[in-house]
């Protein structure tokens, strides 16, 4: 089953006889907090316009619990969590797509964490809104109450000690932007730099400029440059689990099994027993 979606093929399953679940996960990585000025609204943007029956998701409170000793966006309460997709009308007979701004980053956790708890048919609409090109609503749907009950685990997950050991037996991606990778700069989290053995694999490289994930042997290509084996086991880590989502979706696209490290950086750099590599080297 495909991970992605295209405008054209979401338009006609939603005129179909079984519609997916549409969910809105508009958020965006701000810093202009710290600036004084207010940061990205979500649920704003999201009434003032939508796709037609999709429903608001709240990254922030919703697909993530408090920041906190495990980063910026630990897993969420799995109880929590479940309520929070039964409340949008997730169902596990029914599929699921998710969509955002277009970064695509914030629809990647909503997929990821769906996947995790067990959803069986969920995808992302590739390019986000800005690939619509059909109708927008600014109509709140109610939808009937779904029954989707998460069972944890069906995707793979790694812990700190878990990204180490796979930064020395396989391959372990970082997804953030070259130059905190490097530490060159570190515009949120404690220090700069990056979790020894990692390689630099930033997620904005997998997309074409229109936001749209570029053709899977064109990622496989790039995955498998970068020291993905076929029988290897592959990790990916970011700031916070959130752009490291939508590394593990582009090589789901590709064709490549990938491990999220949801605590990521900003669990990785709180603690300064860890080691931490700075520059261009791996190592």
């Amino acid at each position: 089953m495909n991970a992605i979606i295209t405008a054209s093929e979401l338009a006609d399953e939603l005129a179909g006889a079984h519609p997916p679940v549409l969910l809105d996960v508009r958020w965006q990585l701000s810093t202009a907090k710290a600036a004084g000025a207010p940061p990205f609204d979500g649920r704003a943007a999201y009434g003032a316009r939508h796709l037609p029956g999709a429903v608001y998701v709240d990254l922030d409170r919703e697909l993530a619990s408090a920041p906190g000793a495990s980063g910026r966006h630990p897993l969420p309460d799995v109880a929590e969590f479940g309520a929070a997709m039964r409340r949008a009308g997730v169902s596990s007979g029914r599929p699921v797509v998710a969509y955002d701004g277009g970064q695509g980053w914030a629809a990647a956790r909503a997929w990821w964490l769906l996947r995790w708890a067990g959803h069986p048919n969920v995808r992302v609409l590739d390019g986000g809104l800005t690939a619509w090109e059909g109708p927008l609503s600014t109509d709140v749907p109610t939808p009937a109450e779904g029954d989707f009950a998460p069972a944890p685990g069906a995707a793979d997950l790694l812990d700190a000690d878990g990204a180490a050991a796979l930064a020395r037996s396989g391959v372990l991606f970082d997804a953030r932007a070259g130059e905190r990778y490097r530490g060159e700069v570190e515009p949120i989290d404690r220090v700069g730099g990056h979790i020894p053995g990692a390689v630099s694999a930033p997620t904005t490289a997998n997309v074409a400029a229109d936001g749209r994930f570029l053709p899977a042997g064109e990622l496989r290509a790039r995955f498998k440059g970068l020291g993905a084996a076929e029988d290897g086991a592959v990790g990916v880590y970011c700031g916070s689990g959130v752009s490291g989502a939508h590394e593990v979706l582009a090589l789901a696209v590709a064709g490549i099994p990938a491990a999220l490290y949801v605590g990521s950086w900003s669990e990785w750099s709180s603690d300064p027993d860890r080691p931490v590599a700075v520059g261009p080297d791996p190592q």
